[in-house]
């Protein structure tokens, strides 16, 4: 039976300094949010485990995350940060090496004042190749269609291991740039190497409440364009809170893919993140990254 994995979520111990990010308005994120906050709501889910993804721009925060592993072991895999512009990044990764829960990296691109230039700057594109040189996950995040767009000469530049798009790319739903969407997430997922994560929707919905007929006619778009062999669910935890409840947000998920065949339904909801992380999950032995070909 396929596991079902939670393919994006967060842990912190909340400094204000540490995460200049969580506005006033974000009251609800400024406190601890540690896994025993979470395991609760896994179980009530089904959930047999999570992905704990990074929410600062600081080595020690990839340090904080490998750290929860190795007293949670259904925190199966870390998407932690490292600077890739820097010269001695290989020695960085080196220190690493024996944590074989860290899946991948990402970038706060879409905090990036010119995303454009940071996509061509020579060094962060050597650090990318170097994390893929050595079987690391890269994860894109960006906000909106416009800064989606500018991410299609770079994803196609690395494609030696698995790229995955985050929350969709972010889109405004609800806003104005459907088309524009849609057309750069046409391009990315034309990549066989770029995956999409069905997660973070529900803080991209611009009403004051909640439509999930029209969060599902965006989850229905990347249906359509990755298929259910390249899209994974993550709940976006516990950003997820200033919109939506943990058990509300996997019911969107899971009715949305309950006209899925089981089959489909399994991959979406674990099988996929399996298979681009390498995870394992307690004593079982780590899958083996595949390849897209």
């Amino acid at each position: 039976m396929t596991q079902r994995i939670d393919a994006h979520q967060h842990f912190w111990r909340y400094d204000a300094g540490a995460y200049p990010w969580m506005s006033a308005g974000m009251g609800v994120l400024r406190r601890n949010w540690m896994p025993q906050d979470l395991r609760p709501l896994l179980d009530a889910q089904g959930i047999d485990g999570c992905i704990a993804v990074q929410a600062r721009t600081d080595e020690a925060e990839t340090d904080f995350l490998l750290e929860l592993t190795r007293s949670h072991d259904w925190v199966a895999a870390v998407i932690g940060w490292v600077d890739l512009r820097a010269e001695d990044l290989d020695a960085r990764l080196e220190r690493w090496a024996a944590s074989p829960a860290l899946a991948g990296f990402r970038h706060l691109l879409q905090d990036d004042p010119d995303v454009s230039a940071t996509l061509a700057d020579t060094h962060f594109n050597l650090g990318v190749k170097r994390l893929q040189a050595q079987g690391h996950v890269y994860e894109v995040l960006v906000r909106g269609a416009t800064q989606l767009a500018e991410t299609r000469d770079f994803c196609a530049r690395h494609d030696r291991h698995w790229l995955v798009l985050d929350h969709l790319g972010k889109p405004a739903i609800g806003g104005n740039e459907d088309a524009e969407w849609r057309n750069a997430l046409t391009s990315l997922a034309a990549m066989p190497h770029v995956l999409c994560k069905v997660s973070g929707l529900v803080t991209e919905v611009a009403s004051q409440s909640i439509d999930e007929a029209e969060v599902r006619r965006y989850l229905d778009v990347a249906l359509e364009l990755f298929g259910p062999s390249r899209l994974l669910f993550g709940s976006d935890w516990p950003v997820c809170l200033l919109r939506a409840s943990y058990s509300g947000v996997c019911r969107i998920i899971e009715d949305w893919t309950a006209a899925l065949s089981p089959d489909e339904q399994s991959l979406v909801w674990g099988g996929n993140a399996v298979r681009c992380y390498g995870l394992r999950l307690g004593n079982k032995t780590p899958a083996e990254p595949a390849p897209w070909t």
